[in-house]
C-alpha cells in the first residue's frame, strides 16, 4: 500500500468507517491481558488505534456495564473447585452461573481454579466483599487508627477523613474481590469476573470460600534443648574417673608392710 493511500485512510476512516489494521500478535496479547473474546479485542484496538492500555480500558469499561446489566439474574448453577498447594495449603471454593452448560465450559472452570487459587495465594483474606467486614471489626479499627501518633496533632475533620481512607485500604485487604489478580495485577479479582461475565454472556457469582492451613488450631509441642540438656546434665551424679580406685588400694597395700616393718624393729 502506497504512504499516499495510507494518508487518505488516517484521514477519512471516521468518516468512512474504514477499520485500522490490527496485528494479530496484538490481539492475542489483548486476549491473553483480559480473557476477552477476539472480536471484542479487535474492536477495542480499532477504536483506540491499536494502544493496548486504551484498549484494556475500553474493554473494562464494556465488561463493567455488561455485569452490571446482568447483575440481578439468577444464578443457581455452577462450579465448587478446589487448590492444594503443597500438600499444606487446601481451598474449597464456589461460583455460580446461570446454567449448566456454561459451568461445564473452559472459560468459566478456569477462573473457577483462579479465584481457588488467589485465596491461597492471599492468607490475609477473610471474605467477600468489604460490606461483610463485621461492624465490631471496622469500629475497632477505626478506634486504633484514630489513636496513632501521627494523627493526634491533625484537627479533627482531617484526621477522620485520614482515618477513613485508611480503614477502606484495610478492609480491602480482607476481601477477595478488592484483591490484585494474581496473573495480572493491574486487575482485581471483581474486574475478572464482569470481564467473564461479558465474555460468556450470564452472570457470575462467587458464593463462598474456605482455606485450611496444615495444623490451624492446634498446639505444637515446643521443646527448649538446651535446657532439655541442662536438666538431664543436672539430674546424672558424676562418675567417679576408675583410675582413682586403684591408686587408693595401691597406698593401703604399701601401708601394711611399712607398719610391720616398725613393729619388728620396736624394742622388746
Amino acid at each position: 500500500m502506497h504512504s499516499c493511500t495510507r494518508f487518505l485512510i488516517l484521514i477519512f476512516r471516521p468518516f468512512f468507517g474504514i477499520a485500522a489494521t490490527i496485528a494479530p500478535a496484538l490481539v492475542k496479547q489483548l486476549r491473553e491481558e483480559t480473557g476477552a473474546g477476539m472480536m471484542d479485542c479487535k474492536k477495542a484496538l480499532s477504536e483506540t488505534d491499536g494502544d493496548i492500555i486504551k484498549a484494556q480500558e475500553y474493554l473494562r469499561k464494556k465488561g463493567l456495564s455488561s455485569a452490571e446489566k446482568k447483575a440481578s439474574r439468577v444464578t443457581a448453577e455452577g462450579r465448587i473447585g478446589s487448590y492444594i498447594h503443597d500438600n499444606r495449603i487446601g481451598v474449597l471454593v464456589e461460583v455460580n452461573c446461570e446454567t449448566d452448560f456454561v459451568s461445564r465450559g473452559e472459560i468459566f472452570k478456569n477462573l473457577v481454579d483462579d479465584i481457588a487459587m488467589q485465596v491461597a495465594a492471599c492468607p490475609q483474606v477473610e471474605y467477600l466483599v468489604t460490606e461483610d467486614v463485621p461492624e465490631e471489626i471496622v469500629n475497632k479499627e477505626k478506634e486504633i487508627e484514630m489513636q496513632k501518633e501521627d494523627l493526634l496533632s491533625k484537627p479533627e475533620q482531617i484526621r477522620s477523613k485520614i482515618v477513613e481512607g485508611r480503614i477502606n485500604k484495610r478492609l480491602e485487604e480482607l476481601a477477595l474481590l478488592e484483591q490484585p489478580y494474581i496473573k495480572n495485577d493491574k486487575v482485581a479479582v471483581k474486574d475478572l469476573v464482569k470481564q467473564t461475565i461479558a465474555t460468556i454472556g450470564e452472570n457470575i457469582k462467587v458464593k463462598r470460600f474456605v482455606r485450611f492451613n496444615l495444623g490451624e488450631g492446634l498446639e505444637k509441642k515446643s521443646q527448649d534443648f538446651a535446657a532439655e540438656v541442662a536438666a538431664q546434665t543436672a539430674a546424672k551424679p558424676a562418675p567417679t574417673p576408675a583410675n582413682e580406685q586403684p591408686a587408693v588400694a595401691e597406698a593401703k597395700e604399701t601401708e601394711q608392710p611399712a607398719v610391720a616393718e616398725a613393729k619388728e624393729t620396736e624394742p622388746k
